[in-house]
């Protein structure tokens, strides 16, 4: 049995892997998202992030279709103790922001789409810096003291504004940030390391990066020479084609992985998860046969030599 991991200061035990849920209603629908579902918690998992925003970019959708998928699939499977749910707030259409009025309403709003009374962990999805951190932390420390919200963590915010936020909680003796999920990966290292990474090292909150395979890219699937399909991906996957530094962190990756005998999307995910405050690396799987080589993170774990061999690779 893989052991769970401590969230930073909080009392959240979590698998190494984040099912990230952010294909729930899009590209998978609410049979294969259960699917998913289910072969993710048999494997041990727990830990499952989405937001209400999910996926109000997708024609004929509103947002909040994964939260209405994962909370009819743990209503179904009757395992709401045993699921750690994570989400977001300031992204929904209806529910724009970050001020207290707006983070009150969205944080009920997903409550009723999760079918549930409480949500683990509740993220600041993309920080609004026209609205004071005082406002911002007095309306979580509400949803908090409430029981509506066990824990608080933020993403897409900067160093200064991290800083000031945690310095309030600790002044005012209000809810505080456990957690921090920023974008992170191998070839997208400076959205992470230097100021952001430190202050999380020095706080105690423990790191959920997403994008961790870089859109598909370090999943091996996409080489120098092969058409990257879809919008989304073109822009994820396919702008680290032809870079030095993508190239590089591929055949460091497949030589690992050939050595190791796993997957190349495996090792990529191993590195992250052992980068420092980083706890659980987000990733998503359309289908269940596209978990295995993610959910194989929880039992690989890389030597100083391989860590430092893909460090050089992706500087």
């Amino acid at each position: 049995m893989t052991s769970l991991r401590k969230l930073g200061s909080s009392d959240l035990e979590v698998f190494p892997l984040s099912l990230g849920g952010n294909v729930f209603g899009w590209t998978a629908d609410e049979a294969t998202s259960f699917a998913v579902l289910d072969a993710y918690t048999a494997a041990g998992g727990n830990f499952v992030d989405t937001a209400d925003s999910y996926s109000a970019w997708v024609d004929g959708n509103s947002g909040g279709e994964s939260e209405t998928i994962l909370g009819r699939w743990v209503n179904k499977r009757g395992n709401r103790d045993d699921v750690v749910i994570a989400t977001k707030v300031s992204q929904h259409p209806d529910f724009p922001g970050l001020t207290a009025a707006n983070i009150k309403a969205a944080a009920d709003a997903s409550l009723t789409r999760l079918g549930t009374d409480h949500i683990d962990l509740y993220y600041t999805h993309f920080d609004k810096p026209e609205v004071p951190v005082e406002e911002i932390i007095g309306a979580l420390d509400e949803l908090v003291k409430a029981g509506k919200v066990r824990h608080i963590a933020a993403s897409n915010i900067s160093p200064e504004r991290l800083r000031e936020s945690l310095e309030f909680s600790d002044r005012e003796g209000l809810a505080r940030y456990v957690a921090l999920q920023p974008h992170y990966n191998l070839v997208s290292r400076a959205t992470y390391e230097g100021g952001l990474q430190d202050l999380a090292a020095r706080s105690g909150l423990a790191a959920v990066p997403y994008f961790a395979l870089a859109s598909g890219f370090l999943t091996g699937k996409y080489r120098p020479g092969t058409t990257v399909e879809g919008p989304r991906a073109a822009a994820g996957a396919g702008k680290h084609l032809d870079t030095e530094r993508g190239v590089r962190v591929l055949a460091a990756l497949d030589e690992i992985a050939q050595a190791r005998d796993t997957e190349v999307a495996t090792v990529a995910l191993a590195w992250l998860a052992a980068q420092p405050t980083v706890v659980a690396p987000i990733a998503s799987a359309r289908t269940p046969d596209q978990l295995p080589p993610l959910l194989a993170v929880a039992d690989l774990e890389l030597t100083e030599e391989e860590i430092t061999r893909l460090t050089a690779a992706s500087a």
